[in-house]
């Protein structure tokens, strides 16, 4: 049962890397902050008018989809082919409802398509051409490639390819994803990535995966997950953060600390953001970057970059 409340909470990320202040170019530095302000802009209009956690963080991800400075949507990174390979995943706290997608090449805001998915098939996770078909037969707006393959991950695949084309396990290029709480008391958390450059075979990483990369559920933690997938889904970092809070009682920031030393104890590196029902947030991250972001009620806003900013 829930009830209403004022409180409302929003926690964005684009990503977790090896980037340091010092390689970052400071036009790049104002763009990577632009728009994780406008993220937080479309997701707290939403909040702050009474609206759903479920169309907060969607709104939140496609404004950093629509983004060339993360590794979503416009903006991916390229397989080892040149090609984009999208992943998506949006769940609902409430009633732990679903939809993923891995492997699509043309639909505009994937994590759209993973809500449609989850509202309109019997579905939870579609991919490949069965999801690029699902896309067009619902009406969802397509893109051609050249929207999605911007010059710099071009460079950045060139690169790879001249050192030997070893797959990119550093995840320096930004997934992106959002958790909110609204003033109904539900909570709910999506995420979008391109993957890694340089990615062969159809690789799908833990971001379109329910319990590794993504999660929620209004009884413990809405939790978003970027970094090295491979070690994400085998620890199941997202549904662990939300068992750690429901069953154990953990603070989010315990749990979500707790868990991402498994991953580094495994050789994994990257991040988490976490939300709860009683607006708690948190990040937790064991790279030189976070690109993140948080907003809520309280009136507090505040976006970073580095491990330095908090």
């Amino acid at each position: 049962m829930t009830t209403s409340s004022n409180r409302w909470s929003l926690v964005i990320h684009g990503g977790a890397g090896a980037i340091a202040r010092s390689q970052t170019r400071p036009e790049t530095d104002r763009g990577l902050r632009a728009a994780l302000n406008a993220a937080l802009d479309a997701g707290s209009a939403i909040l702050s008018g009474g609206g759903a956690s479920l169309d907060a963080v969607e709104a939140a991800v496609r404004v950093l989809e629509d983004d060339p400075h993360f590794n979503a949507g416009r903006g991916s990174a390229l397989t080892y082919e040149g090609a984009t390979e999208l992943d998506a995943a949006i769940m609902s706290g409430a009633d732990l409802l679903a939809g993923s997608v891995a492997g699509v090449t043309a639909t505009k805001n994937p994590v759209t398509l993973a809500r449609a998915v989850m509202e309109e098939s019997a579905h939870v996770l579609l991919g490949r051409e069965g999801a690029d078909q699902f896309s067009v037969e619902h009406g969802l707006e397509q893109a051609d490639a050249e929207w999605f393959a911007v010059p710099e991950r071009r460079r950045q695949l060139e690169e790879l390819l001249a050192n030997g084309g070893k797959f990119d396990v550093d995840m320096k290029y930004g997934t992106v994803g959002a958790v909110a709480l609204d003033q109904v008391g539900h909570i709910a958390a999506a995420t979008s990535t391109g993957g890694v450059t340089g990615k062969r075979w159809g690789r799908i990483g833990d971001s379109p995966l329910i319990g590794a990369g993504t999660y929620a559920d209004d009884r413990g933690a809405a939790v978003s997950c970027t970094g090295a997938g491979e070690f994400f889904i085998r620890e199941s970092v997202a549904f662990q953060i939300n068992a750690r809070v429901r069953f154990l009682g953990e603070s989010l920031k315990l749990a979500a600390d707790t868990v991402m030393a498994e991953v580094k104890s495994l050789g994994g590196t990257g991040g988490v953001i976490v939300t709860d029902a009683a607006g708690g947030q948190a990040w937790s991250f064991t790279t030189a970057s976070l690109y993140r972001g948080r907003a809520g009620s309280d009136g507090e806003r505040f976006v970073a970059l580095y491990d330095d900013e908090d």
